[in-house]
């Protein structure tokens, strides 16, 4: 993994800093936000993230405007906020996806997660689901894998892109039950359902937030949630270890940071006016409606989750054999 270096003359580096310094001296916000979302448009963090801003709008009386950048897995947006000027202006939503497994699946990236970033806050967790076209002759989880070990090679799974958590959920299910399921990767997590909505790649593993409503519609049937307990959008669908698949839990977890060398008191700021977003009942069920569970925690425990789950991701990148990403 590459660190991301400022390649600027000391004197640029000392202007970057005096300009976040004096925008710290000004009341903030006094210009509108932007907040990067690292996906395609349409998607759960997305939905999260526009949710979110609107409560912090009505806040800071300043437009919290959403800048979607999505592509490689979110490095390119990333990479973005990582060389952002450091004044509060730009957040960017992180994910386990672009904090805790992209510095594994990667040989490298533009950015480093806990030395270019500090944590404002968790916000919201939920699980992957394994779901697939209706006319696919599965009804359970085993159903699908008696299906696919009668049929190797002919089934595909879609997943949001390479080194996305749900390409790191579809290989916990296939690789320890020596599946020829093939992977077939999107640009993000609209595109891989709409393809498994239209029966081209039959079997979907996808965030909840993204399936719940097309479940419900009966576009898609979900066979299992990837979680230790059962999902009160879906309350219907088994968790996996409930269908006979233990040790096969996958989360989406999201939260937002900013440049590390952003004032603290703005970083202060940002933390409380986000947590006191999340604790609005309004809020809470907007995001429950849509698959995520709240999640409000302090800047101190934001950081030891993220340091804890980089060597976890590479267990588990590891232990499927997924090769780095030149």
């Amino acid at each position: 993994m590459t660190n991301m270096q400022f390649t600027g003359t000391p004197l640029a580096f000392a202007f970057v800093l005096g300009m976040a310094a004096a925008a710290s001296a000004q009341v903030y916000p006094s210009r509108p936000v932007t907040l990067i979302v690292p996906f395609p448009a349409g998607g759960g963090v997305d939905a999260m993230a526009r949710i979110t801003a609107e409560r912090l709008t009505a806040a800071f009386g300043q437009q919290v405007v959403i800048d979607n950048r999505g592509g490689a897995a979110g490095v390119i947006g990333t990479r973005a906020a990582a060389t952002a000027i450091p004044d509060g202006y730009t957040l960017v939503m992180s994910t386990s996806g672009t904090t805790s497994i992209n510095p594994s699946l990667y040989a490298r990236i533009p950015y480093d997660p806990i030395r270019d970033f500090s944590p404002l806050t968790l916000t919201a967790t939920s699980p992957y689901v394994v779901a697939v076209h209706p006319s696919l002759p599965a009804r359970s989880v085993g159903e699908l894998i008696a299906l696919v070990r009668a049929n190797p090679g002919k089934y595909s799974y879609a997943s949001a892109g390479l080194g996305t958590p749900g390409h790191l959920a579809g290989e916990l299910f296939r690789s320890p039950l020596g599946l020829d399921l093939v992977h077939v990767p999107f640009s993000g997590g609209p595109p891989a359902i709409n393809a498994t909505i239209a029966g081209h790649t039959p079997v979907s593993f996808t965030a909840l937030p993204t399936a719940a409503p097309q479940v419900k519609d009966g576009k898609l049937r979900a066979l299992a949630v990837m979680s230790s307990k059962r999902a009160a959008a879906l309350p219907d669908v088994p968790t996996m270890a409930e269908a006979g698949i233990p040790d096969c839990e996958v989360d989406i977890v999201a939260g937002m940071v900013v440049r590390s060398e952003t004032p603290d008191d703005i970083a202060q700021r940002l933390h409380g006016e986000i947590v006191k977003a999340l604790a609005q009942p309004e809020i809470r069920e907007r995001l429950s409606a849509l698959g995520f569970e709240p999640v409000a925690s302090t800047r101190d425990q934001f950081a030891a989750w993220i340091k804890a789950e980089i060597p976890r991701w590479r267990r588990v990148i590891h232990g499927v054999n997924i090769p780095k990403v030149e």
